[in-house]
């Protein structure tokens, strides 16, 4: 069963991979579409068209699908949600995931659209319409080749949004971090739960102290009767 599974996953990526070109072919240099394996998630990248995030052949999941995989078989596709890269690039995206036949997730379907100029283009006509649109707050997402580097890009995003380094942190505070952290799926990637340790600057088993309090905190009911 285990080998017919696997042979079913590659042909379903076999089969996808001249579509990857395709995709991007149509919608030209503004586009890139990247086939994911989730089997291997530090180089789930099997295909790959277009250059807008950066993606390579044998690169690792973005933070996305570092989310994907920690919502497993209940992961669900997204689509046309828009962010920024951590280089300033607007981008449109839609991640549509792949299943076997059993209806086990295995990997991603992605594609990116460069969608700054037309935002460029959209604000120019409002401005010329006497239209003042207020800028979007928009997310920032990582995408990168190496596993670790999106990890380590996730942590210093949370981090920057507290109010100082772990040391000056109370304990809300560490917990609200360890529990953003969670909820992006971080602690899905093997090994995370050390690498944001280091990162951090503390021990291994205070990682997995706080990452277990800030479970046990969300799965706590916060009032009412059951």
């Amino acid at each position: 069963m285990g080998e017919t599974l696997a042979a079913e996953r590659d042909a379903i990526l076999a089969a996808l991979t001249p579509v990857v070109e395709g995709i991007a072919a149509t919608f030209g240099p503004l586009c890139d579409v990247v086939l994911h394996d989730y089997r291997t998630p530090e180089k789930s990248v099997v295909a790959v068209a277009g250059s807008v995030t950066g993606r390579t052949v044998g690169g690792a999941m973005s933070e996305i699908g570092i989310r994907v995989l920690a919502r497993g078989d209940e992961a669900a596709d997204e689509l046309n949600y828009v962010t920024r890269t951590r280089g300033g690039t607007l981008v449109k995206s839609s991640t549509m995931v792949l299943r076997d036949s059993t209806g086990a997730v295995f990997g991603a379907l992605c594609v990116n659209v460069d969608v700054g100029a037309v935002s460029q283009v959209h604000g120019l006509l409002g401005a010329l319409a006497g239209v003042r649109p207020e800028p979007a707050e928009l997310p920032t997402t990582t995408f990168g080749n190496d596993i670790d580097a999106v990890v380590d890009a996730l942590v210093d995003v949370h981090q920057s949004k507290q109010r100082g380094s772990w040391a000056e942190l109370d304990r809300a505070e560490r917990l609200e971090l360890f529990g953003g952290l969670d909820t992006r799926g971080v602690f899905a990637v093997r090994g995370a739960v050390e690498q944001v340790a280091a990162r951090l600057g503390i021990s291994r088993a205070s990682a997995y102290n706080y990452l277990s309090q800030a479970r046990a905190a969300h799965d706590t009911p916060t009032g009412g009767p059951a």
